[in-house]
């Protein structure tokens, strides 16, 4: 055991007197030391309860023979964080969550970590976590919040209340009908009920390997997650005290197996990112074009909030879940690989047996939405390195779209131009200088995208940028694209009025412009000065890589 170190030697007797005030006794030196990370906060909503989650976890892990150590660590709601500076720190905040992770456990010398993650950028830095210490490792989300509902029985979530802005700004709906979505939309503790990047990440972890099967779908306040929380504290003893470390179960195989489900469910675009950056922290090379490839062959079986607004998390549960997915997508030779190992087993071992309970939520692979899946990766001039939109969430007639620019510098200001009635049918909005340096830290665009569709114009106008979108999003919104206007790339060259090209189809994104042209417009451009020049995000904008790479830091790029 890693912990060892700290129990018997002679020179470490100072270390144990330490223990001894930590509540460790003599016994217990005899046993594993278990980390327990939980992302308990006052501040979000799919964490308020996780103080009672770590309990019912400790005390599970010292039944099974171990020692647990909880400690906490940071975590930002993005929805609170939406709109102001705040939202600068959210996609940085994965990297400082997936460093103290690594910190606590290397200078605690802890032999297992069981990581207690629910909302947007928790899971995946603690899943980065686990990937780069690789030590026996599980992960346990606090689960979905149930969907609210409306006085007239209409499905309400956390997106409702977005484009219920919009919409009241476009004069749609009263303040009256706004006050109610606001009040009805979030009625439980729980990551936000749609499948937004929070709980795309909490199931996907599932089919990675690293989390059991119910982990990502069994409401936060469904009585069965007392049940999973035991059985997770159970399983992190018994990895530990079988050194089953994850890199001896996550390969490029988990991850296509991941990406499957991801796209056969329209999952948040912000799975690109993390999984990009889960796989570089695992040392396997993942590229994005491997994205398409798999979204080409699978077929898109489940069509859930933002996509559909009627459809939540918890109706995916009801249906039968990751599993059901899964085993579905297996009918079909080549889509998933059931001897991939995870935590129980293999995958297959996983899944034995699931079927699906409601084929109105999850659909037959004999009889899909459509024949490929939700998620496309676009390339093309304007994004030589990639870019991403959620298909599933876009209009049929915008799938192939042509339009004129309108171009912002900022979030901000194109929410400011959205609102005030300056977007108009047939334009594409360009807000660039948003990504991960650009920003700093690649914010969301639920706002504008949000407003977009509240205000009727989801159908006819598109939007673009480098930075992100909240798995909220729906609509011709594509994103993450690479290069990034700081670092040169060539959406910093776009101009107000030139058409831009959208094929969703054949992957392929263009601005319309002689490349002769767009190498002059790029030549006299001024060299990129950091929006913000001092604190954590100032370092962040010097080390973060465009999204091509998952955004992560270059010092972890260049290992």
């Amino acid at each position: 055991m890693r912990s060892d170190y700290l129990k018997k030697a002679v020179e470490t007797a100072p270390h144990r007197s330490l223990l001894r005030r930590c509540g460790v006794s003599k016994h217990d030196l005899n046993k594993p030391f278990i980390g327990i990370a939980n992302s308990f906060t006052e501040t979000i909503a799919g964490h308020v309860h996780l103080q009672v989650v770590g309990k019912i976890i400790k005390d599970a892990v010292r039944a099974a023979g171990a020692v647990p150590f909880e400690f906490n660590s940071i975590g930002v709601c993005d929805g609170v964080a939406m709109g102001h500076i705040g939202m600068h720190y959210s996609l940085p905040s994965r990297e400082l969550i997936a460093d103290s992770m690594e910190t606590m456990a290397e200078a605690h010398r802890l032999d297992g970590m069981l990581f207690i993650g629910n909302c947007d950028k928790i899971a995946p830095g603690m899943l980065m976590a686990a990937m780069r210490l690789n030590i026996p490792s599980l992960y346990i989300s606090g689960g979905p919040m149930r969907a609210g509902q409306t006085a007239d029985g209409a499905k309400a979530d956390l997106i409702s209340v977005f484009e219920g802005v919009g919409a009241y700004q476009h004069k749609q709906i009263s303040k009256k009908k706004l006050d109610e979505l606001e009040d009805c939309a979030c009625p439980t503790a729980g990551s936000c009920s749609g499948m937004f990047t929070a709980n795309t990440m909490n199931c996907l972890a599932e089919i990675l390997g690293l989390a059991l099967p119910g982990n990502g779908t069994i409401c936060a306040t469904d009585k069965r997650r007392i049940a999973l929380y035991k059985t997770a504290a159970k399983k992190i003893v018994e990895l530990t005290q079988k050194d089953v470390k994850p890199r001896d179960l996550v390969t490029r195989t988990s991850f296509d197996n991941a990406f499957a489900v991801d796209v056969a469910m329209g999952g948040s675009t912000n799975t690109t990112l993390h999984l990009l950056a889960i796989a570089n922290e695992a040392g396997i090379a993942y590229p994005l074009q491997r994205i398409n490839t798999i979204a080409k062959r699978t077929p898109y079986l489940s069509k859930i909030s933002p996509s559909d607004p009627n459809v939540h998390i918890e109706d995916v549960d009801r249906a039968g879940g990751m599993s059901a997915i899964a085993f579905e997508l297996a009918k079909k030779k080549g889509l998933i690989d059931l001897k991939a190992k995870t935590i129980s087993g293999t995958l297959g071992q996983q899944i034995k047996g699931a079927k699906i309970r409601n084929q109105k939520i999850i659909r037959p692979i004999s009889d899909p939405i459509s024949a490929t899946g939700g998620l496309n990766v676009l390339f093309g001039n304007l994004a030589p390195k990639g870019s991403v939109v959620k298909t599933g969430g876009v209009d049929e007639k915008m799938k192939v779209f042509t339009g004129k620019a309108k171009v912002f510098n900022s979030q901000e200001a194109a929410l400011k131009a959205i609102l005030a009635n300056k977007i108009k049918s047939g334009d594409v909005v360009v807000i660039r200088y948003e990504g991960p340096r650009g920003g700093p830290g690649m914010v969301e665009m639920l706002s504008p995208t949000a407003a977009i569709v509240g205000m009727g114009l989801g159908d006819s106008v598109a939007l673009i940028t480098d930075g992100r979108f909240s798995g909220g999003t729906r609509g011709a919104c594509i994103g993450h694209i690479s290069p990034e206007a700081a670092a040169g790339g060539p959406i910093a060259a776009v101009k107000h009025g030139d058409l831009i090209s959208i094929d969703i189809p054949k992957n392929k994104i263009e601005l319309c412009v002689p490349a002769k042209e767009i190498a002059a417009r790029l030549k006299k451009l001024k060299a990129f000065e950091p929006k913000i020049q001092t604190g954590w995000l100032a370092r962040y904008a010097r080390l973060a890589t465009s999204a091509d790479t998952g955004a992560i830091l270059s010092s972890s790029f260049e290992r």
